[in-house]
């Protein structure tokens, strides 16, 4: 059996001191350890940041390429993905390709704007605004620099429970949990906006969670089923409130962070051992959704 080739990349260049792929290695480490019955591996996982600002070679030409998911990381401020990559990565899906794309608080990832269809799930301060003018507001107050979308899960290192949306949907399927289901997401004390596209059929929240300050319910995964485009397959797709959920901080503080990051961490995923089972079963059953037919 051929490994499912997945890439990982982020949309900044490398940098000792920022979101960068090297902060996504357990995600990175644990996809590339499942095998099948056999002891096959059943990924081939490729981790890198783009090389510059301007046009990547990997990302521009990514549907030439014989990888079968994309994981994207929308970590930049600014810039981010170009229009080539963007056009490339749209083809990229209408190959039947799988997507995963994951963005942060206020306008951190806003160039996934740019993407059809997945793009439009994501709300952002100054673009793509949430539809629901009353999500226009701070929820965290404590990160007094960071604006809305800022919902406040919990802090780094500790975890969510989270409400699944019934019915619930497979990736969120966990038999080793007592309810069956995945209960529990890393936190962050300001996760993103993120909703269904209006344009586009196919499209469902699985999961909401709950803002530690307000009490209000916001979403956590966006996913987008296979559907028909213009003749084309377009694959599955999933969208993420914040790439925390996947770094390595936020399932292990002692993987250290960036020097920006100023908030008192929480030691809930360690206490916890249940927490970090859950979201490696949610990885798991991503990288086996989003897989090409």
């Amino acid at each position: 059996m051929t490994p499912i080739r997945i890439l990982m990349q982020t949309t900044i260049p490398p940098s000792e001191d920022d979101w960068t792929i090297d902060r996504f290695s357990l995600l990175r480490d644990y996809l590339a350890s499942l095998t099948d019955e056999t002891g096959n591996p059943l990924y081939e996982v490729t981790a890198r940041n783009r090389e510059s600002n301007s046009d990547d070679p990997i990302l521009s030409n990514i549907d030439n390429s014989d990888f079968d998911e994309l994981w994207l990381f929308a970590v930049d401020i600014g810039g981010g993905l170009t229009e080539k990559e963007c056009q490339a990565i749209a083809r990229f899906r209408r190959q039947g390709k799988g997507l995963l794309i994951a963005r942060d608080h206020q306008d951190l990832g806003s160039s996934i704007c740019n993407l059809d269809g997945v793009g439009t799930a994501n709300y952002f301060h100054t673009r793509n605004q949430d539809p629901d003018e009353s999500r226009r507001c701070n929820d965290d107050p404590y990160t007094t620099y960071i604006s809305w979308p800022n919902y406040h899960s919990g802090s780094n290192g500790d975890y969510q429970k989270i409400t699944p949306t019934e019915p619930v949907h497979e990736l969120l399927h966990n038999p080793t949990s007592p309810s069956g289901v995945v209960e529990f997401f890393p936190a962050h004390p300001h996760e993103g906006g993120v909703g269904l596209a209006s344009d586009v059929e196919n499209v469902r929240v699985i999961a909401t969670g709950t803002s530690k300050v307000t009490g209000r319910s916001f979403n956590l995964a966006v996913v987008f089923d296979r559907s028909q485009d213009n003749n084309s397959s377009l694959g599955r797709a999933v969208t993420e409130s914040t790439f925390h959920h996947f770094c390595d901080y936020n399932w292990d503080i002692d993987m250290g962070c960036p020097s920006f990051v100023d908030e008192p961490p929480g030691e809930g995923m360690k206490t916890e051992p249940r927490a970090l089972e859950d979201v490696k079963t949610y990885v798991r059953n991503i990288a086996a959704w989003l897989a090409p037919k």
